[in-house]
């Protein structure tokens, strides 16, 4: 206990965590997470920069979208160009040009991804570049020195993601194996510049979801992670867990699914509690030639826009919707314009980051409830 103290105090005047609203009928609320780097108001969406970029956007075209931070991945930094490379440029912030938060995902889900290239044991995980095949060993105390050498401001410890489905028994022992590895990162961790979060894992059993937030709880993380959904498993069951689990986290600490990104998901699992996203939905989809609106998604390929000299989305103030037109962004993409993945994505990001501040407004005002029902209404009006 005094050991969780010490780790606790750490942080009290670098981070903190208040919330400032919330919503009378859910567990939606509004807060506010400060960092050394500046203010995140939650309920936010986090654009993924995987290799210290997002895809086809400068930093200062991300800023612009509403972003108050970003996400970056350990193991593919690792990798390449190395963490030596970024270590000696100052860290992650200056090598990318990028002055606000960063969050790392400790690779876990990458490494774990892999199926034949990687060894698991509980000492850590033997893998193969997906580059050039050579082999690495990432131990739980490895995968926080590599963050610290980052710079991230929020790092995540190393875990064992586990696909959909899974037996009971593995998820039971891969879970042992994730507490011990949070255990270990949580006391090589020394960066006071850094949050350090637990991830609580489980697969879809509620028992081992709540046994993993009580563990992550009782080791005294600044922060909690679920992972493990959005993988493949039924709606139902997502928001299931969330509804078991995310009631018996600490209220004053922040709340972070996982690979969660699309807009009627945002209003799901708001509605349970949860604070923080990151997906690469948005900027994927985007390169590919669809736009997310108010009124659904556009599929800019569609032979219906070709004469269609409507904004994408009248409703929104984002550079592409202020100047061009479908029929304009279709012929970009028909064309293999590189102009239009980059005004697509660039959409696609102001969107979310834009959507999550409508609802951080709405929850504020006492409104939550009314706005996700008009959104969803307006947002499922049209298959496009």
């Amino acid at each position: 206990m005094f050991r969780q103290l010490n780790y606790q105090i750490k942080y009290m005047s670098l981070f903190s965590f208040s919330v400032i609203a919330k919503s009378g009928k859910t567990l939606a609320r509004a807060g506010i997470l400060s960092t050394p780097r500046g203010i995140i108001e939650t309920p936010v969406f986090m654009p993924v920069g995987t290799q210290a970029t997002v895809k086809a956007m400068t930093p200062e075209e991300v800023d612009s979208t509403g972003a108050s931070i970003i996400l970056a991945n350990t193991y593919h930094l690792y990798l390449r160009p190395g963490v030596e490379v970024i270590a000696s440029s100052g860290g992650l912030h200056n090598f990318m040009r990028w002055e606000k938060p960063i969050l790392t995902d400790s690779g876990g889900f990458q490494v774990f991804s892999l199926n034949s290239l990687r060894k698991v044991t509980d000492d850590g995980v033997v893998f193969r570049s997906h580059i050039d095949g050579s082999e690495h060993f990432f131990t739980p105390e490895k995968v926080i020195k590599i963050q610290e050498s980052l710079g991230s401001d929020i790092i995540m410890p190393l875990d064992e993601c586990l696909p959909y489905p899974c037996e009971y028994e593995y998820a039971r022992n891969s879970l042992k194996r994730t507490h011990l590895w949070a255990k270990i990162s949580r006391e090589t961790h020394s960066s006071s510049s850094q949050m350090l979060f637990g991830i609580v894992q489980g697969g879809v059993y509620t028992d081992l979801r709540k046994e993993s937030a009580g563990f992550m709880i009782e080791s005294g993380f600044e922060g909690f992670s679920l992972g493990g959904l959005s993988v493949g498993e039924p709606k139902e069951d997502m928001h299931r867990v969330l509804e078991d689990i995310v009631p018996l986290l600490p209220q004053e600490k922040p709340r972070y699914l996982m690979g969660v990104g699309k807009p009627e998901d945002f209003f799901e699992c708001i509605t349970r509690g949860v604070d923080m996203f990151d997906c690469v939905l948005p900027t994927r989809i985007g390169r590919n030639g669809t736009l997310l609106t108010s009124r659904g998604k556009v599929v800019l390929k569609n032979s219906k826009y070709r004469l269609d000299f409507s904004p994408p989305d009248e409703e929104c103030g984002c550079y592409l919707c202020r100047n061009y037109t479908k029929a304009y962004m279709r012929h970009l993409f028909m064309a293999d314009e590189i102009l239009g993945p980059r005004l697509a994505t660039y959409h696609n990001l102001y969107f979310s980051c834009n959507l999550l501040a409508k609802i951080r407004e709405s929850i504020k005002e006492g409104r939550f409830e009314k706005f996700k029902e008009e959104f969803l209404e307006r947002y499922n009006s049209s298959g496009q």
